[in-house]
């Protein structure tokens, strides 16, 4: 890890740590500084402990968690696609993990166990399409891109359409779902997502070398040793699990995906380390988000999605505006 990359990456830690504590001590009942560290050194009040570490400990975790989720997801698209555009929400992915998610919930009122199975079915099945149908003696990077977003729509058409025969109660909660929403997060919700994703970032680690060599092209990968094709399909399929999992607890979340590793790859200028600095950024996009949408509309609370769409729709004009002065 060279010296920028271990500045950024403290900073950025640094950064995760000090929205944490914040998340865990703001809203409607405040906790102290002194309570807060009384409860994490196993003392203090039962009603404190009960906030802290069953209300507000969960929530805050898997904002981090699934925040680097999606950034790492991003960065693996994005790298392998060679296209800042290559993100799973653009591509469709996470729409294909969301209609799994309805038909496990809408047709069979599963619960969480068996959603996380159908968001991870209907991610991967998402992605073998958008693949198969791009394929053309091989995967030409805009053709994909064209066929993902072409996918996506109708994946938002079915979806649309599983909610107007869902029950009310299921069509609530659907509706509540697709917004992208930390609400209601508890411990009994996470143990499916939090193996998946943690399989799924260490697996990810252990091939990152393999992604930095597919970065240099098809040909000199495969001159050092790298079997293209099975690397790059496993790749793939790692950033669709990432996506899918974290669907499956939160909702679809778009734009998290998309921007970190954007924001990762400037920061890292292209040196090693930028896959740690993709999932920082996106554990720090998500956990500001969520502490934006937590506090800043009061006495309303917005579900997270709402404010990374509107980060993420800033963006792509500031994106937009900037190809344009180009031209």
């Amino acid at each position: 890890m060279t010296r920028r990359v271990g500045l950024h990456t403290t900073w950025l830690m640094l950064g995760c740590a000090l929205l944490a504590y914040l998340a865990m001590t703001r809203g409607a009942l405040p906790i102290g500084a002194e309570q807060f560290w009384q409860v994490l050194a196993g003392q203090g009040a039962s009603n404190v402990k009960l906030i802290v570490l069953e209300w507000r400990l969960p929530r805050v975790l898997m904002a981090l968690l699934i925040g680097a989720a999606l950034g790492v997801s991003g960065a693996i698209f994005q790298s392998l696609l060679r296209n800042p555009l290559g993100s799973p929400d653009i591509l469709g992915f996470n729409t294909g993990a969301y209609s799994g998610v309805l038909v496990a919930l809408v047709l069979f009122n599963q619960g969480i166990a068996a959603m996380t199975g159908a968001a991870l079915i209907g991610g991967i099945s998402t992605a073998a399409l958008v693949y198969l149908f791009a394929w053309r003696n091989g995967v030409e990077t805009f053709r994909l891109i064209i066929v993902g977003i072409s996918v996506r729509a109708l994946l938002m058409a079915l979806n649309a359409w599983l909610i107007i025969i869902a029950s009310l109660e299921s069509a609530l909660s659907a509706g509540l779902w697709s917004a992208g929403s930390l609400n209601g997060i508890t411990w009994a919700k996470t143990p499916p997502v939090v193996c998946v994703l943690l399989l799924s970032l260490l697996l990810m680690a252990l091939l990152t070398r393999r992604m930095r060599l597919l970065e240099m092209g098809d040909d000199t990968a495969s001159a050092l040793g790298v079997p293209v094709e099975r690397s790059r399909l496993l790749l793939m399929l790692i950033g669709v699990v990432l996506t899918a999992a974290s669907t499956a607890l939160v909702g679809p979340i778009s734009f998290v995906a998309l921007l970190a590793p954007q924001i990762a790859r400037r920061l890292g200028g292209g040196e090693k380390g930028a896959l740690l600095l993709a999932a920082l950024c996106g554990a720090l996009l998500l956990i500001a988000a969520d502490f934006a949408a937590q506090h800043l509309f009061l006495p309303y609370q917005l579900p997270v999605g709402v404010i990374t769409v509107s980060l993420g729709g800033l963006y792509l004009i500031a994106l937009l505006v900037r190809e344009a002065r180009r031209q």
